[in-house]
């Protein structure tokens, strides 16, 4: 028996999982609660849900788990806490929910009329800056609500990520760390702090939001609060516990996979799909994107996203997959083993078939569009399904190349978790599309084990990452690269993929102007 336990509390996009790890990394006890619906779309392209909603079926895990395993939670000494990014949660002075929160799938954008400081305009341009400034400040919920609901604007006490919502519903207080803050948030992430003055700062203007209605930040690894009196109520654990703070899902994710260096990448392949690696030195994940604060002190992520990443195998089972792929459901209810014997019905790039996997815009392709090219009358569904496969590793590559670029070095081997992590056809594709080798720890609940560690470092049961990464994280499984299949990955990626948004740029200029309804018609 353990004398020291750390129950994790993992928010994914689509459930909430209950953990309890041990010291060597071993799953305890574990509870999974996935939610129904995962979001509601008020209108085309919206994605909303109550964030009290996430809280109750919080609750029902935590009432679980702790039931269920009085043994070990007598030993358990503290909780972290992970949770998905940028989706904020408005909230009135009494601490009430004014709206349901945005999620950060939902594609709604503000118009932000209202010009920004002359002075600030030239100097964005002068940079080349300005198209992503006018990107972000549309992308930025807190806009949207301004211009579309000035009635809720009026009412906002505070504006939060939904990772501090959960904090205050634990501890009483409104209290996170920049690492759980990543997304549309006046934050210096290099030097972990909100902006001095975000109404007026050259980047912080951009989310209109005031310093009061920020949370209180805190150092990854220290103490947020303990289990309040209505908290215990409400979710069976314990008054008193104390709660560790953590930092985003992706950043557990890949602290989970053993990466604390920059000569390994992490994968998850997720609801939102994205590569990471982690450095002691501060760097720019790419052009206008900084870099991330780690789950853990003085390290830093640089990470790359596909935002609508293997969300894509729900559309297309939902839209296209028909008899021949069975019975649907949410993404994480979805084995992807069921469908590997699809994957090996195609050969290695599709016979040509290449998917750009741009579901929506990004900070560095505001114009982006998905699109696929090389359809044939020998065509099927399984060829649709593989290039989303391929389309989405393809992405990720180039996000790698990109950190090469910047580190000057080469990342020699990958890490992947997430649900597309459990298949087998998928690890092996991926060493192939990468031309390095691929590996898969003990468990693809990584964002569970990665809060695991950074509570034991917390509570000084570990004194380096690196010690605790030796006992609690464990390779299970290896995957070469096929040297014939690498070079056919490494003729489409640089012959077809890398040329496909250069060359349909212009083109989605066009089709944003007619959705627009700027296009002038004949």
């Amino acid at each position: 028996m353990y004398s020291e336990l750390i129950l994790t509390i993992d928010f994914g996009t689509q459930s909430v999982r209950a953990v309890i790890t041990s010291p060597k990394g071993e799953e305890l006890a574990f509870q999974k609660k996935n939610y129904d619906p995962a979001y509601f779309s008020p209108c085309p392209n919206f994605a909303e849900q109550d964030p009290e909603y996430y809280w109750k079926c919080c609750c029902e895990c935590t009432h679980k788990i702790v039931a269920e395993n009085q043994d070990l939670m007598q030993n358990v000494v503290g909780i972290t806490l992970s949770c998905f990014r940028d989706s904020a949660v408005i909230l009135d002075k009494e601490g009430k929910v004014i709206r349901p929160m945005i999620l950060w799938l939902d594609q709604r954008m503000a118009k932000c009329e209202e010009p920004l400081p002359l002075r600030h305009r030239a100097l964005f341009k002068l940079v080349g800056k300005d198209d992503a400034i006018k990107w972000n400040r549309q992308r930025s919920a807190s806009n949207w609500i301004k211009e579309n609901e000035p009635e809720n604007w009026a009412k906002v006490d505070k504006y939060i990520g939904i990772s501090t919502y959960f904090n205050y519903r634990l501890t009483g207080k409104f209290v996170d760390t920049a690492s759980s803050l990543t997304g549309h948030y006046p934050m210096n992430f290099k030097h972990r702090s909100w902006y001095k003055n975000p109404e007026t700062h050259m980047q912080g203007q951009i989310f209109s939001l005031k310093k009061s209605m920020l949370c209180e930040l805190v150092k990854e690894g220290s103490v947020l609060g303990e289990i309040s009196p209505k908290a215990s109520e409400e979710s069976g654990l314990p008054v008193g516990l104390k709660v560790y703070a953590c930092g985003s899902d992706k950043s557990c994710e890949t602290l989970g996979l053993g990466v604390i260096d920059d000569k390994m990448s992490a994968i998850s392949y997720g609801t939102a799909s994205s590569i990471e690696t982690t450095t002691h030195k501060y760097h720019s994940s790419e052009p206008f994107l900084p870099g991330y604060s780690s789950c853990i002190p003085d390290y830093f992520n640089m990470d790359i996203q596909v935002y609508r990443g293997y969300w894509m195998i729900n559309w297309f089972l939902k839209e296209f997959g028909g008899k021949e792929f069975g019975s649907l459901g949410q993404l994480d209810s979805i084995d992807p083993r069921h469908f590997d014997d699809s994957l090996r019905d195609v050969p290695p790039g599709c016979d040509g078939l290449v998917l750009q996997p741009y579901w929506g815009p990004t900070l560095s392709r505001p114009l982006g569009k998905g699109a696929m090219i090389g359809f044939s009358d020998a065509t099927t569904q399984k060829h649709f399904y593989r290039a989303i496969i391929e389309g989405i590793a393809f992405a990720l590559r180039e996000g790698l190349e990109h950190f090469e670029k910047v580190l000057h070095h080469r990342i020699g081997k990958i890490r992947v978790a997430g649900g597309g992590a459990y298949s087998d056809v998928v690890c092996q594709l991926t060493a192939d599309v990468f031309g390095r080798p691929v590996e898969r720890v003990q468990t693809v609940e990584t964002a569970s084990l990665g809060a695991g560690i950074a509570g034991y470092l917390a509570i000084g049961k570990y004194k380096t990452p690196e010690e605790a990464i030796k006992n609690m994280v464990h390779v299970k499984d290896s995957f070469t690269p096929n040297p014939e299949n690498v070079k056919i990955y490494n003729y489409l990626f640089k012959n077809v993929y890398l040329k496909m948004y250069p060359s349909l740029k212009h083109t989605y200029r066009k089709i944003k102007e007619f959705n627009l309804g700027r296009a002038e018609l004949e």
